[in-house]
Parts: C-alpha cells; structure tokens; sequence
C-alpha cells in the first residue's frame, strides 16, 4: 500500500442506511458504530424496526416470485457472482478498512484473509451454479420421474462480528447461488462492511430487491426475520443462547428451516510424538488469531503430562510476543476486542479462571487503556481443571485454557467433555493414533497436524449445542433448495 490505513481512514466515508428494494434508504432511528481501536464513533447508522423487516422481506419475496433472479438461467447467476468477487478483490483495501474500523481486527489480515475469503466464496459458488444437476430416476417404461431442485424461497442470514464478511459470504453466496432471494441481518457491530459488501453486488448486476440488507439489533431486527411468516429459510451463526430463540420464532410462526452454527469450545490435543515446535505456534495462532473472537478458537490446550512444561513454555513465549495493538497499524498481531461491553465480559471471565484456582501465567489484564480502544493481550491459564468454568464455557477472547492428560482415553474423554462440539485438532505422528482420535471426538470439523486448514470443498459446521448448519462446501447448497418429485404417467408403451 502507498496510502496507509490511517489515510484512508480519513477520508472513508461509509454507507449507513438500509438496502431495500434495491435502494439505500435511512430508517428512523439511528445508532453509533463505535470503533474499538479507539472507542470514537465510526458513523451513525440506520437500525430497522419491524416495519422495515417486513418492506425488506416483501421486496424479496417480490423478486423471488417475479423471477428476476430465481427463473434466471444458472449461468447468469454465475456471471453475476463472478462478477461480484472480482469487485470485492478490486476494493479490498475499502473492505478491509471497514472491517478494522467497526470490529477491530488488524487491516492488514482482513484484507490477506477476510476479504480474499469473501472473494473466493462468492466465486466457487458462482462456479457451481450451473453444475448443480437434477435426478432422473430409472422407472418402468410406463412413466417418467423426475427430482428437481427448486429455490427454497426468501432467505433470511443473521451473521455475527467477528468475521462480518466470511460470515455474509458463506451464507448469501450459496443462497443466491441456488436462486434464492436474501435478507441479511449484520450483526450490531459490524454493518458498515455489510453494507458495502451489498453495495458491490448491485454494481455486479444483482437485480433490485433480490439481495436486501437490514442494519439492527437482534431482538428486534433478528427476532422479526426469525419469526416472519413469509421467510422461508433462517440461517444464523452466533451464540447458543440466541440459536435457541431462533428455533422457537420458527416454531411460533411458520415452522421455517432454521440452520444453526453456535459457539464452540475447541480442544487442541498435543501427544508426545508430535512436532512440538508446530503444535506449540499453531497453538498459539488457534487462540490468539482475530483476538481469540472465534467460534473454532483453540481455547483448550490438552498437552500429554510428559510434555507438557514443554509445549507450555513455548506457547506462553509466542503469546508474550502477540502483544495486540491499533488495527491500522501494518505489524499489529492482534488488534482490539469488539467492543467496551465485551472486554467487560472477557475480564469477569479471567476473574473466573482465578477464582477456580487456575494458575494465570500470561496476560490477565486490560493494555493500551489510555488509547480509549478495548485491548486484552493474550492471556493463559495452567493446570485447567477440565470441568472448570473457563475451561467449559467459550470466553471468545484471547484467553488459552492449558490442561494435562495421561493416556489417549483421557485425552478423548477431557475433549468431548463440553456441551459443544464444534472442531478439535490432533496432533501425532501415529497413524493408527491420529484416526483413532479424530473418530472418536464429537465435533464437526477435525483437524491433524493443523488447525483451521481446509478449502470451500469440505463443509463446516458443528454437533451437540454448537449446532447442526453447514457452511462452504456443495452440502451448503442443500438447504437452499426445495426438493421436488415428479411422477408423470405415460402410456403402455406399444
């Protein structure tokens, strides 16, 4: 970059309005987005009451049936799409931005992995537009039968901050993908990248009303999207807690799909044959990356009892090294947590960890106050209790739980010990070892000798109270279409 962060935050000057109809378009109430770099306001953005739910989802609905984009051919909405990743490539730099100044996480890595993930994501969906093939079943030679995708109808998407347009891109891409209309619902937090993230789709050749934005809080805008009798799909990702509330909107209105991907409490198991000096900074990284803010955040280290002063001094080198700093700033490791009432929460949860005698060996306490951001260094608890309250509940933070096992059953045992079941790694050299494990812990997503590895072909998503949705992948798709069967009747044949 020959401009910096810092010059272009200057002359940044974002949407701040509802998308509807194809339209930006202010609502009546407005709410300040709140920079955590430096807790001033970024702009003040339109939030959406239940009226401007209802206009969003009738003008998807409206586009849905007229077919401007459902009845498309596959290979227009693939050149739409394309075309669209190639605009969020083109304004990174703007994406990026956005994403630093609304939820604090450094501009150089929401520009290297959040915006080039949006891209690729829109992409690959577009590729698969027209590749998705429907079923001809083989039947006697009296009849004709038929399996056809449909479109499922008006799709509502409530994503969370933490990954603003990762999040977007998994849901709307392969909603749009399989024709059907959306209503995103950004989280509080983080709407300014949403709303040019959407910007960029009408300039690609979205139709009008087909892909619609509603800035707002959860228990009003969310809460009218859960409950709305008109959408067809809910796909959410956020918290257990407020996935529980989605499920009961469907039940209370029109029993609508709802697909969930919640929180997670991820184990990073570390046996005595692995490559300590990887699994110690991949360790580090699962935890300390995007600020701990991650639902598959590594925030419980399982090291074997042998090696354990080990790998626990190598991780607790690499976390005194991750100091975090402004999100503009081009070397910063880590930038500020997403908001005032966030910190507060993270700092009662560090409180907890004491109180449950959990030894605090890195970290623990608030830095940079004096620049008025919302900065917590990386922080580690030793000799974790596994039924301990900060090594069962997701702190979402950059705060490490380190625990010791004795054998493979225990080190299984402690892992799908939580209510969640989101992702865990294993490391080990042995074969038989490293199956054995991933086959035997509860979770939706697995890695070996990694972390966060994978590409748009493998699904994500969880089990047990870390959901049942499914991101990325072909399988994404599937929620997305109505499956229809057809049996027509033709005559003897002669």
């Amino acid at each position: 970059m020959t401009t910096t962060w810092h010059e272009l935050a200057d002359k940044i000057s974002p949407r701040t309005g509802l998308l509807i109809e194809g339209r930006f378009q202010d609502a009546g109430e407005a709410f300040s987005v709140i920079a955590p770099r430096n807790g001033k306001s970024v702009a003040d953005v339109s939030f959406a009451s239940v009226h401007d739910v209802d206009k969003a989802v009738a003008s998807a609905r409206a586009a849905f049936e007229d077919g401007r984009w459902s009845k498309r051919a596959p290979a227009e909405r693939k050149a739409v799409l394309m075309t669209w990743a190639e605009l969020c490539r083109a304004n990174a730099d703007e994406l990026a931005l956005l994403m630093a100044l609304e939820m604090g996480k450094p501009a150089h890595e929401a520009k290297a992995i959040e915006v080039r993930a949006v891209a690729n994501t829109l992409a690959w969906f577009g590729e698969a537009c027209d590749k998705i093939l429907d079923e001809l079943p083989h039947t006697s030679r009296d009849a004709l039968a038929l399996i056809t995708r449909e479109p499922a109808g008006v799709v509502g998407a409530v994503v969370p901050w933490n990954f603003p347009l990762t999040m977007a891109g998994w849901k709307v891409a392969p909603a749009l993908a399989a024709g059907c209309s959306v209503v995103l619902k950004p989280a509080e937090n983080s709407p300014l990248s949403a709303l040019r993230f959407a910007e960029l789709g009408l300039e690609a050749g979205l139709p009008e009303g087909v892909f619609n934005v509603v800035n707002g809080h959860g228990h009003i805008a969310g809460r009218a999207l859960g409950e709305h009798p008109d959408v067809d799909v809910l796909t959410f990702t956020g918290s257990t807690e407020v996935g529980r509330y989605f499920l009961d909107y469907a039940a209370k209105s029109n029993l609508k799909r709802v697909y969930l991907e919640l929180g997670g409490k991820s184990a990073n198991i570390i046996f005595p044959d692995a490559d300590l000096d990887k699994a110690a900074s991949t360790a580090a990284w699962s935890i300390f990356f995007n600020q701990g803010e991650m639902c598959t955040a590594g925030s419980r280290l399982l090291v074997h009892e042998s090696i354990h002063d080990e790998v626990v001094a190598r991780v607790s080198a690499i976390a005194s090294a991750m100091q975090p700093a402004d999100p503009l700033s081009d070397d910063a490791a880590m930038g500020a947590l997403v908001s005032k009432e966030h910190l507060e929460r993270v700092e009662t949860m560090v409180e907890t960890g004491a109180k449950d005698r959990a030894e605090l060996i890195v970290g623990g306490e608030r830095v940079n106050a004096d620049s008025g951001g919302y900065y917590f260094p990386p922080t580690i608890f030793d000799h974790v209790a596994p039924d301990a309250y900060i090594a069962q509940e997701e702190v979402f933070g950059p705060v490490l739980s380190v625990s010791t096992f004795k054998d493979d059953a225990e080190a299984l045992a402690i892992a799908n010990g939580t209510r969640y079941g989101l992702a865990s790694a294993v490391w080990t050299q042995n074969l038989d070892r490293a199956v054995a494990i991933s086959r035997g812990l509860r979770v939706g997503v697995c890695w070996v000798n990694c972390y966060e590895e994978g590409d748009m072909t493998i699904p994500f998503g969880g089990v047990k109270e870390s959901g049942f949705g499914r991101d990325k992948s072909l399988h994404a798709l599937e929620k997305f279409f109505d499956l229809k069967s057809t049996w027509i009747q033709l005559s003897e044949p002669s």
